[in-house]
Order: C-alpha cells, then sequence, then structure tokens
C-alpha cells in the first residue's frame, strides 16, 4: 500500500513537470514572436496531453517509478535520459499525425528539442534534489557518533568505506579525512571529504583532528604496506579496522559487512585466487566425491569449496566423529540440495577402505587424511609411517580398483628434503602416487604448499591461546621463516590442480614470500591490542626435533615449469624405484606397531636416500 501511494505521487508529481516542460519548451520557442499564437494553441493542448499520458507510461516501463533516488547516480540518469528520449520520441510521432490530420497543424522541430532538455532537466532535477536533501541536509540531523574516523586508501574502496559509515547513519563513526600516498590526491575532496596526507602524516592528522579510528582501504596494498599502516596506528593509539577486497564479499568469504577488525591474514598481502569455475565444475559437477580427513582444516574446508559445484553425492570421511559431525551439519543447512553421505572410517583399515570404494565407486577422490604434527611423529614415528603411507596405499589402490578419475592427495613442504618423519613419509607418499600411476588407469597427483593460517595446530591459534594467557608467546628461533596461505586459498588451488590433472604431477602452489615467525608473533600481539616485549613477552624455545629454520617447495633435482594458472607449478618427475616402496610397503604391513625408531628411519632411507644419514635432533639450514 505504501508503495502505491508513493508511486502514485511521484506520477502525479511527474505530470505537473511534464506540463511545465511542454508549456516552457512552446513558450521558448514563440517568445521572439510575443508567445504562443492562437493557431498554435490547438496543437499544444494536443501535445500536453499526448505527453502527459505518454511520458508516465514509458517512465513506468523503464521502471523510474521502482528505485531508491537518494541512491541515485550515473546509472539512473542514463535511465532518465533513455526515458525521456523514448517519450519525447513518441510524443513527436502521434503529435505529427495528429497534425496530417488536422490541415496540417505540426509541431515546430525547435519545440520537440526543447521539450527534451526541458524533461531532462526537470525531471532528472526532481530525481536527485532528494538525494542532495538527504546527502546535505537530512543526514545532518542525524545525531550518529561522535567517533572521528579517517579512511586510508581515497580510492573505490575509500568510498565505498565511507558510503558504509553513511548508510549506518554514522552510528559507527564519521568521516573526517582520507589518507592517500597519490601526490595528486592531495588537498583534494573525495566524497565530500579532504584528503589530509599520506600514510606518513598518518600520526600527525590522528593527533591533529582527534582520530579514534582508521580504517584501511585498500585491497591491493601489500602485506608490508598493511603492516607499516598498522605499526604507525599502533603507535598513535587509535583503534583499527580493514576494508577486504570486493573479491571477497562476492565468493562469499566474508559477510556482507564489509569493515571489519584487522586479522593477520590481511598482512600477508595474498592476491585472491580465481579459480576457473567451467573447469572444475567439468570435473566435480554430477561426480560421486569422496573426500578422506573431511573434518579437518583442510578436508572441511574442501567440502565447502566442492559443494559449491553440485556433486552428484559429496562422501565424508573421517576418523573423528564430532568433526565429521561438526561440518556435516555446517553443509546440511548451507547447501540442503545436495546428497551428503558420512562415513567413520580409518585409512588403515584396509578391508573397509575397500567396501566403501566398492559400495559408492567415486568419480573423483580429494585424500587430505594425514598425520601432520612435526614433533608428535618423531614421538611416533611408526604411526607417522602407518597412517600416512599404508593409509594412502589402501585409498590409491582401491581408486585404481574402482576406475576412480582423479585421485588428489595433499603434500607439504615438508616433503622437500624432510628431515622430520613425517615429511619423510609424506615425501614417501608423493613417490607412491607417481609409481601408482604409471600403471593405472587413475589419475593420481599430488598438490605440495606450506602452511596455512588457522589450520589445527599451527601457530596462530597456538599464539592467540598464548596471548589471551596473558604470555609468553614462544617461538623456537628468530630466524625461522615459513610459507603461509589461508585455508580456503590452498583448497581452491587444490581443486583447480584437480582440474588440470593429466596424470603422476605434483603440482605445487605459489606460496608468495616465506615469513619471519617472529614477524608474524609481533603482527598478532599489535592486533591484539598490546606491545610486544612490553605487554606480551616473545621467549625462543629453540628448533624442536625434526624441524628446519627454512621450509623449501623444490628439491634441486626437481625444477619446476608453468601450467595456464598463475599460481599453480609442476614439479618435474624423479625416477621412481617401484621395488624399493613395495618393499617398504611389506615390511610396514608385517611389523608396523612393532618398528623401531631406528628402523622407521633406515625403511625411510631405502627410498629417501638423503634422510637423516646423521640423524641430527634438529636441522637448519
Amino acid at each position: 500500500m505504501l508503495f502505491r501511494k508513493r508511486t502514485l505521487v511521484l506520477m502525479l508529481i511527474d505530470a505537473m513537470l511534464i506540463n511545465l516542460a511542454t508549456f516552457g519548451s512552446f513558450y521558448l520557442r514563440f517568445e521572439v514572436v510575443g508567445g504562443i499564437p492562437l493557431e498554435s494553441y490547438q496543437i499544444y493542448y494536443h501535445t500536453a496531453v499526448v505527453a502527459t499520458f505518454l511520458y508516465i507510461a514509458v517512465f513506468h516501463v523503464f521502471g523510474l517509478y521502482n528505485r531508491l533516488w537518494q541512491y541515485a547516480s550515473t546509472g539512473e540518469l542514463l535511465s532518465i535520459i533513455y526515458a525521456v528520449t523514448v517519450g519525447t520520441g513518441g510524443t513527436v510521432a502521434a503529435v505529427y499525425f495528429y497534425g496530417l490530420a488536422q490541415a496540417g497543424l505540426r509541431m515546430p522541430h525547435t519545440t520537440a528539442l526543447l521539450l527534451w532538455l526541458a524533461m531532462v532537466f526537470l525531471i532528472g532535477g526532481s530525481r536527485f534534489i532528494w538525494r542532495i536533501l538527504q546527502e546535505n541536509v537530512f543526514d545532518r540531523h542525524v545525531p550518529g557518533s561522535q567517533k572521528q574516523v579517517l579512511i586510508v586508501g581515497a580510492g573505490d574502496a575509500g568510498v565505498l568505506a565511507a558510503r558504509e559509515l553513511k548508510n549506518r547513519n554514522y552510528r559507527e563513526g564519521r568521516p573526517i579525512g582520507f589518507i592517500d600516498d597519490d601526490r595528486a590526491k592531495q588537498k583534494l575532496h573525495l566524497f565530500g571529504i579532504p584528503v589530509l596526507g599520506t600514510r606518513k602524516d598518518i600520526a600527525r592528522v590522528v593527533k591533529g583532528h582527534n582520530i579514534d579510528e582508521v580504517i584501511i582501504a585498500m585491497p591491493s596494498a601489500s602485506g608490508e604496506s598493511v603492516r607499516e599502516i598498522v605499526q604507525i596506528c599502533e603507535k598513535s593509539g587509535v583503534d583499527l579496522k580493514i576494508m577486504p577486497g570486493v573479491y571477497d564479499i562476492i565468493s562469499g568469504d566474508i559477510n556482507v559487512n564489509p569493515i571489519r577488525q584487522v586479522q593477520v591474514e590481511d598482512l600477508l598481502g595474498r592476491e585472491p585466487v580465481f579459480v576457473d569455475l567451467e573447469e572444475v565444475a567439468g570435473y566435480v559437477s554430477g561426480e560421486t566425491v569422496f573426500i578422506t580427513g573431511a573434518g579437518g582444516s583442510i578436508g572441511s574446508e574442501i567440502c565447502r569449496q566442492i559443494a559449491k559445484f553440485n556433486p552428484g553425492k559429496l562422501v565424508l570421511l573421517g576418523h573423528g566423529e564430532n568433526s565429521i559431525f561438526d561440518i556435516e551439519q555446517e553443509l546440511r543447512a548451507e547447501r540442503p540440495g545436495i546428497d551428503y553421505i558420512t562415513e567413520i572410517l580409518d585409512i588403515k583399515d584396509r578391508e573397509k577402505v575397500f567396501l566403501l570404494f566398492d559400495r559408492y565407486k567415486p568419480g573423483v577422490v580429494f585424500h587430505a587424511a594425514a598425520h601432520k604434527h612435526v614433533p608428535l611423529m618423531e614421538k611416533n614415528p611408526e604411526e607417522a609411517l602407518k597412517n600416512n603411507v599404508l593409509g594412502t596405499q589402501n585409498l590409491a589402490e582401491a581408486a585404481d580398483r574402482v576406475k576412480v578419475k582423479t585421485f588428489v592427495s595433499i603434500s607439504t613442504d615438508k616433503a622437500v628434503n624432510p628431515t622430520s618423519i613425517m615429511g619423510a613419509t609424506k615425501r614417501t607418499v608423493e613417490l607412491l602416487i607417481q609409481s601408482l600411476d604409471l600403471r593405472s588407469q587413475t589419475k593420481f597427483v599430488a598438490v605440495r604448499f606450506g602452511n596455512v593460517l588457522g589450520s589445527r595446530g599451527s601457530v596462530i591459534p597456538t599464539f592467540k591461546r598464548q596471548i589471551a594467557n596473558g604470555g609468553p608467546v614462544t617461538v623456537t628461533h628468530p630466524d625461522m621463516v615459513r610459507y603461509f596461505m589461508t585455508i580456503p586459498e590452498a583448497t581452491q588451488l587444490v581443486i583447480q590442480a584437480g582440474a588440470m590433472a593429466q596424470g603422476g604431477e605434483i603440482f605445487i602452489l605459489d606460496m608468495g614470500k616465506p615469513v619471519k615467525i617472529v614477524d608474524l608473533a609481533k603482527d598478532l600481539i599489535r592486533l591484539s591490542g598490546f606491545e610486544p616485549e612490553v605487554d606480551i613477552k616473545i621467549q625462543f624455545t629453540g628448533i624442536r626435533p625434526g624441524e628446519k629454520l627454512y621450509e623449501e617447495l623444490l628439491t634441486a633435482e626437481e625444477g619446476t615449469t608453468s601450467t595456464k594458472h598463475s599460481r599453480i607449478f609442476v614439479a618435474k618427475p624423479n625416477v621412481i624405484d617401484v621395488k624399493l616402496l613395495e618393499e617398504l610397503t611389506h615390511i610396514v604391513r608385517e611389523r608396523g606397531s612393532y618398528l623401531t625408531r631406528d628402523e622407521v628411519i633406515e625403511l625411510l632411507q631405502t627410498v629417501i636416500p638423503t634422510f637423516r644419514k646423521k640423524m641430527p635432533k634438529a636441522v637448519a639450514k
């Protein structure tokens, strides 16, 4: 009812403006001869009647009565111009045919042009005057918040941030100014707000304008730039928030409320991952997809990403019942139209593995189940061998038996020149699936990448717990360096790599620049509102067994070749001794839990000759 009243009021206003424009166009045309001649009044009256009904009908067709004009922009102006042009053309044509029937009466050509100009001016002005009043009169009477906000980045994202604050009626604060390093923008106004300086001026501007909060609106900025701005703002004692990239909003990685607290992921400065949707859908849609380790950090995110591509069945395999239950409930709530199947499975249980493959006959398998914790696997080396190597062999041979199309195994940078038991078992897994690919119709591939932020057992949750407890934050070594990716980024690239698989490849994901763990700890302490070494101490505990100072993504022999995706590379294949692999897996099946630590190391050395020849407790490169 309210919408109908609003439409009728707008139509009434438009009718008055149409008649005003019609009279004005005739009056201006004949002003030089002292006014509208008597013989032209008939054509004027007919034009006014036709124009009133025709314009309103055209405006309705063009949707001018279905718009919120307080948000009017160039798109709405173009719609008005198109509608007025069509309405004017229709009016001129109707009046022309009427004039032919009335002994040659016609509308002067100049009058038609004046009518068009008057209509654009009056109709456009009536719409945009509402936005002008909304922004410059009504909003000034909104109490809002007294919080003063400074926006870093005077680009599209900066305007979006300022508009977001306005759309909330300034309840979250009022934008006082912009900061931008572009010299050409200095002292100019954007969205009615001045550019007050560059990032070097942040401290001065914060103090001079009593700024309470800074919003970083630079989605394409590098991690180093964001880190520098964060440090400046922390020293200035202001609250800090960030405007993520528009891609993050579209992809659903964040909600539609784009201004949020700065997170440690923002400091990495990672470019968004772009996935070839058609290529991925081509090998996943309609297929039965197995995901092992489906309750884990990587496995659960693979489930979320695969569910977007409408698989025929999504079979969630995992050893932990609680984590499998949680991801199943989440998926059913978010994407209810898919056939989800949950199976509690220990991948070392060969009979159960083969039973499930025979029952569901999957077309695609993502193998994310593994023991990954380096120090724990140093204490339990036989379990690393049994789970990582034998478990993968069970899955791979079952996949070969039912002719799975694509089998993707998740590997790690710790498999390169491994110094840990865990890394050595993952390298053995890479060799194992490459050897099986040589004699199978299934395309077996591995995807190798580094640490993921936020995964279970990663440093970020550990640091957060330590900060919450008041410290200290423990770092193994001041020079410890690691590659990092976000979980969604890694899983999207894993799925994309599966689409490119030909069989036997080890895909390597572009990890960007390595990050010092101590710098990551300091950044997280600052983002938590504390000062490193003042409020929260950092304690160095020493390198743990099996760890390296620097992780690598390639062995010296491998090298890489590029793929059509800029973030995915392929390692050149190694020569594989299939017989040695078979002997290793046979011994593990025979003796398994009874293997001693030394025996495990000797077994791994048969397939990885360089592994721990001196058996160091920790290796620094």
